[in-house]
């Protein structure tokens, strides 16, 4: 299973299964929307420079996706340095005939995170605290920190935060390396998304939603936010490696 660019699959597309079509299209009529702008700047600059790299993952349900899963993220830690300013590996998983709600979802994106960090061949990050209660935490694969942002087809309110499919898009630690809250183009591009997130969302701004390395910040919280404001009180997220069982 190979990463692919915006260009090959826009090229190759009427060869893909339906619902990577369908998959596809979602996402580009989503970063392309001129009347309500998706609220992720990088992501929409990130799309529109071919700088995002693409995977698509069976279902959930199946024994393979998070295997095939970590397979992309492995392929996409050793180039995604090249791939330009905006980085992205997303991953779309073939949810056409699942059904459940934002609880069914939260426990399904923690499960597959965790899986993924079961495949991981190298050792965690020295410089990254293992305990997501740190709030230097993030969740690294082959020796890379990424943030983790998940979308589903259940979130209603926090539109944001909703795709027909289950999406998980990682996002290179080193994208923010310019746009943090230390830089003048991080509080300016922070304004811009969060006056976005107003317009597009029928939820309110999430009170987790803040920089990395902030006090009071833990990034784990922002990588699933549910439709109203509240979010879980333990990290799911286990740094020892389990084998996934076969069917999980």
């Amino acid at each position: 299973m190979k990463l692919l660019t915006k260009t090959w699959i826009e090229e190759h597309i009427s060869h893909l299964d339906s619902w990577k079509q369908n998959a596809f299209k979602d996402f580009s009529t989503m970063m392309n929307e001129k009347e309500n702008l998706y609220p992720c700047v990088p992501g929409k600059q990130g799309f529109n420079s071919n700088s995002l790299r693409f995977g698509f993952a069976d279902s959930p349900d199946s024994p393979h996706a998070c295997k095939q899963a970590s397979d992309y993220l492995r392929q996409y830690s050793k180039v995604s340095r090249v791939t330009g300013k905006y980085a992205s590996l997303v991953l779309f998983f073939n949810t056409e005939k699942q059904e459940g709600n934002i609880e069914y979802y939260q426990a399904l994106f923690w499960k597959i995170l965790n899986h993924i960090h079961a495949y991981d061949e190298k050792s965690w990050p020295g410089h990254i605290p293992l305990d997501p209660v740190q709030s230097a935490w993030e969740f690294c694969f082959h020796g890379e920190p990424y943030f983790v942002f998940c979308a589903t087809p259940a979130h209603l309110n926090r539109k944001s935060r909703f795709f027909p499919y289950l999406l998980l898009a990682f996002q290179p630690r080193f994208v923010f390396d310019e746009i943090n809250s230390e830089t003048s183009q991080g509080r300016k591009l922070k304004n811009i998304i969060r006056t976005r997130l107003k317009n597009y969302d029928n939820s309110p701004i999430h009170p987790d939603l803040k920089w990395y390395g902030e006090e009071g910040n833990l990034e784990w919280k922002q990588y699933f936010l549910k439709d109203d404001n509240s979010s879980l009180s333990k990290c799911p997220f286990s740094g020892n490696k389990q084998s996934p069982s076969a069917g999980e």
